[in-house]
């Protein structure tokens, strides 16, 4: 273990005040709440309508103390009173007592006696509230107010009218974290109720964060209703993987069955805050369709395409490696591995490229950025995108759509602290009414649009042709400024070139500019510092650069760079693929270019599926290996900022199936090669032993308190200041650094030459973990002298196609709820998908002679497909929009992958 130095960087401390709680002097952050200063001291003030990621409103009173600020002690909400010098603050006064029995005797008016049968008995805020600081008995004895119960607001959610206590929280929810006011008081006096306006139902992407954080049972989640009582469920705390942002959930369960997910308060990601889809579809898990044992096509005389029939293990896995075995390395392709954990995804890579060596591997299916961009752009947290004050640039799809809870929190900084984005976008996104500037691009031209918002000499008259919207004031506004971007691909119907062009103008103006790459699939950062894409290895190593390295640790390394999706499936297509591994991916609707995909598992001798259902693409397999699923596998996981997080097991897989890391060894095994990977916990030290940038990360880390929120990859250089705004950097003699996000006592007193107590705190032992993690670090940069990381590297300058005057130019995006397999699953969501339209500027529809409904042929030089049509000015002139992977119309026949933007023609019917 190297020799630590603490180096001290003195930071201006946070102004305190002094103030006493129930006869106790203590100090609080200046402008703290009484509250919240009360809570961090050990004193719990009960409340209904305060919530800490919320603006404090006093509605609901329960939370009034005795608050003596200098003229006597007076009732106060401690809610809405921040702290001051030499306050005296007394939680359990008479008054106060008095107080509290008020208040809840009088919600208990009209409050209905559900307990026994309400969900939230067992949870309820205002159940506990009663026990503890209620009177115990009520003098009202008259009739109780009645509704109809409960009403269905949405597909999701329930009201019970009759147990609201008017607390706001789901109001102040709707309209002030999610921006969708769609639930509100109405009515007056005693009639008012939460509800919905006529015919607008709560059709928000995050209403089930309004039943979490209801006090009451008066907002229900329908999928959880009647399901079991609280004390029935068994928790364990995990991550999401419904989207790439990492947030954190607990998985609750009964009788080995998934019944509901609850948000977590992680601070760098979520807050607690869940999208609907990431909240609900736990009931793909339920699904009476599962995979629960290996398939294998056989075929009969009647039926020459064979159908899928039940196999055992030995069967076929034995299958699988004979095809794999049979043929040439060069000839094998594995496409998807992105909903793979981080140790899943390391064996998978491992067995492609260590022991079949084929680089032909692929986790993203044609609608990320390139693996060595993804990973070698400097990269960004979202704590960094959404400091006060900063300068954000996104060029990329709807937020809201694709990744929903990285949205709220931008929507947060720019509301609450100062946020100013600016934003590149094809069509008019969730996003746009809150930009300070929204400069509207050609798809295909993103890179023009960075280029004229950082300067490089083009002027006002040649950028007016490209872009809508004022960009001299956008121009200036990032002139003078550090900016973060949120950086990804705009739209699958043109190339990744544009995007990646866009990058290199933006770090050619901002050297100092960071990056959040926006990939949705839910772990495909992690795929790709693993492995699984073309041209790199794990620890984010160039192939040619850690050849000679990885060589010595693994059987074989491929003698040269493969092929992307694309290429892997147009090799199919054309009989170069011998077997075609599908590792949790869905080509045919998942995949921009269906005809391509079509052509490719046709092609392909030997199609492989690894799967969780019977997909249209796995349906078309000779060989189905059942995987278990989310919350059947441990494991960990890595979101869009690098952050590596836990994901558990909870339950059981249904019958046979089997983890994914398992299944690559298996295979191996039959290969004649032990991957020599038995365990998670094995695969993640033989992770951390081989990868660059999880160097360090050990299993305690992440078990320790310092990896609750997760670890950032690489190890960061310093950890967070500890208290009295003493700024401490934990440096080994080689400069690596431990990344604890909290300092210890032991190490502050190690600092200040004072001794340490006898036994060790949980920050104590977070920064001990914290300290081999750099310890381990250092001593594998020194021995093994591992390959360095790649970095991100401009080519050749990216030209966009000229524009053609008779055609418009296809800009698809996406939506929360599609026709995926996981939504269609769940049977809560399965229906919520929307039909996709046309939509186009109503300038273009007019000169078409194209009316409002109509039914129109899109045309491309690759297909054709028919739409019903409607105009918007979402959508520039030139420019036409279609939603990928809803019902009704399908946009993939219409794609070309290998051009670089999609030229439509359209003709009514």
């Amino acid at each position: 273990m190297p020799e630590l130095s603490v180096s001290l960087a003195h930071e201006p401390a946070q102004e305190t005040v002094e103030l006493t709680i129930n006869g106790r002097a203590v100090s609080a952050p200046k402008g703290q709440l009484v509250i919240e200063a009360a809570e961090k001291h050990g004193v719990f003030i009960p409340r209904f309508c305060y919530h800490p990621r919320m603006n404090p409103v006093g509605m609901c009173r329960m939370c009034i103390v005795d608050i003596d600020t200098g003229r006597g002690p007076t009732l106060q909400p401690a809610c809405m009173i921040e702290v001051a010098p030499d306050m005296k603050v007394d939680t359990e006064s008479p008054a106060t007592r008095k107080s509290q029995d008020g208040v809840l005797e009088f919600l208990l008016i009209n409050h209905p006696l559900d307990c026994p049968v309400c969900d939230k008995g067992g949870e309820c805020p205002l159940q506990d509230n009663a026990y503890a600081y209620g009177p115990g008995e009520s003098r009202f004895v008259e009739e109780k107010r009645h509704f109809e119960k409960p009403v269905a607001i949405s597909n999701l959610v329930h009201l019970d009218r009759e147990r609201c206590i008017l607390c706001d929280r789901c109001t102040r929810f709707a309209n002030e974290v999610a921006g969708d006011p769609l639930i509100s008081f109405i009515n007056r006096g005693s009639q008012t109720e939460v509800n919905t306006f006529p015919d607008h139902p709560f059709a928000s992407y995050f209403s089930g964060n309004t039943v979490q954080i209801c006090p009451v049972g008066a907002l229900l989640a329908r999928p959880f209703r009647f399901k079991a009582r609280p004390w029935d469920l068994d928790k364990v705390e995990s991550t999401c993987t419904s989207c790439a942002v990492g947030c954190r959930v607990t998985i609750e369960v009964s009788r080995n069955h998934v019944l509901r997910y609850q948000g977590v308060d992680v601070d760098p990601v979520n807050w607690g805050w869940l999208c609907d889809k990431g909240r609900f579809d736990f009931e793909a898990i339920e699904s009476d369709e599962r995979l629960s044992e290996p398939l294998i096509r056989k075929q009969g005389d009647s039926d020459p395409d064979g159908e899928l029939i039940a196999a055992t293990w030995s069967e076929a896995l034995t299958t699988a490696a004979d095809a794999i075995g049979r043929a040439d390395a060069k000839s094998v392709g594995v496409v998807g591995g992105a909903r793979l954990t981080n140790e899943a995804a390391y064996a998978w890579a491992k067995l492609a490229k260590g022991v079949i060596g084929t680089d032909n591997v692929d986790a993203q299916l044609g609608d990320g950025l390139p693996g060595e961009v993804a990973v070698g752009l400097p990269a960004a947290t979202i704590d960094d995108v959404c400091a006060e004050g900063s300068i954000v640039i996104v060029a990329t799809g709807d937020l809201k759509e694709e990744l929903p809870v990285l949205f709220l929190r931008l929507r947060d900084a720019v509301i609450n602290r100062n946020v100013k984005v600016v934003e590149l976008t094809t069509t008019t996104t969730s996003l746009s009414s809150l930009a300070t500037m929204s400069l509207r691009h050609r798809p295909g031209e993103v890179h023009l649009a960075m280029a004229a918002l950082v300067g490089f000499g083009r002027d006002v008259g040649n950028i007016s042709a490209i872009l809508d919207g004022d960009v001299l004031a956008a121009r200036r506004l990032v002139a003078d400024s550090a900016v973060n971007a949120i950086i990804g691909r705009p739209s699958v119907a043109e190339s990744a070139d544009a995007a990646v062009e866009a990058a290199a103008v933006l770090l050619e103006a901002k050297p100092d500019a960071r990056f959040v790459v926006s990939l949705r699939r839910a772990n495909v950062r992690g795929a790709l510092d693993l492995g699984l894409a073309p041209g790199l290895l794990p620890g984010r190593v160039a192939l040619d650069a850690g050849r000679e390295w990885f060589a010595a640790r693994w059987p074989k390394v491929p003698s040269e760079r493969g092929l992307d999706t694309a290429g892997i499936l147009n090799a199919a297509a054309d009989g170069r693929i011998d077997v075609l591994v599908l590792l949790g991916a869905d080509p045919l609707n998942d995949f921009p270019d269906r005809a391509l995909a079509e052509r490719a598992l046709a092609g392909a001798r030997t199609v492989v599926a690894v799967d969780t259902f019977v997909n249209e693409s796995v349906s078309k397999a000779d060989v189905v290996l059942a995987a278990a699923g989310y919350a059947e596998v441990s494991g960990t996981t890595t979101n869009i900022e690098g952050r590596v997080s836990r994901l558990r097991q909870k339950v059981t897989p249904p019958g046979t199936s089997r983890p994914d890391w398992m299944l690559a060894a298996e295979l191996a095994y039959r290969l004649g090669i032990d991957l020599e990977l038995e365990s998670v916990e094995g695969i993640w030290r033989e992770i951390e032993a081989v990868s660059a940038v999880h160097a360090g990360i050990t299993e305690e880390l992440l078990e320790s308190p310092a990896g609750d929120d997760g670890v950032l990859v690489p190890l960061r250089p310093e950890v967070a200041a500890a208290a009295e705004g003493t700024h401490v950097q934990i440096t080994g003699v080689d400069g690596t650094q431990p990344a604890s996000e909290e300092l210890s006592s032991a190490q502050e007193q190690e600092a200040s030459g004072s001794e340490p107590s006898g036994e060790e705190t949980p920050e104590e032992a977070a920064a001990d973990a914290a300290e081999e993690g750099a310890a381990r670090q250092a001593e594998a940069e020194a021995d093994d002298a591992r390959p360095a990381t790649v970095a991100f590297a401009r080519n050749a300058p990216y030209q966009s196609p000229v524009v053609d005057s008779y055609s418009l130019r296809l800009a698809t995006t996406r939506k929360l709820f599609d026709d995926g397999t996981l939504v269609q699953h769940s049977p809560s969501l399965a229906g919520i998908a929307a039909v996709s339209h046309l939509v186009a500027n109503s300038y273009d529809l007019n000169r078409l002679g194209v009316a409002e409904g109509d039914v129109v042929k899109v045309t491309s030089p690759q297909g054709s497909a028919t739409f019903e049509a409607h105009s918007s000015d979402v959508v520039p002139r030139g420019t036409a929009a279609l939603v990928v992977n809803q019902r009704g119309g399908d946009p993939s026949p219409l794609i070309d992958v290998t051009t670089a933007v999609t030229e439509i023609r359209v003709e009514s019917v």
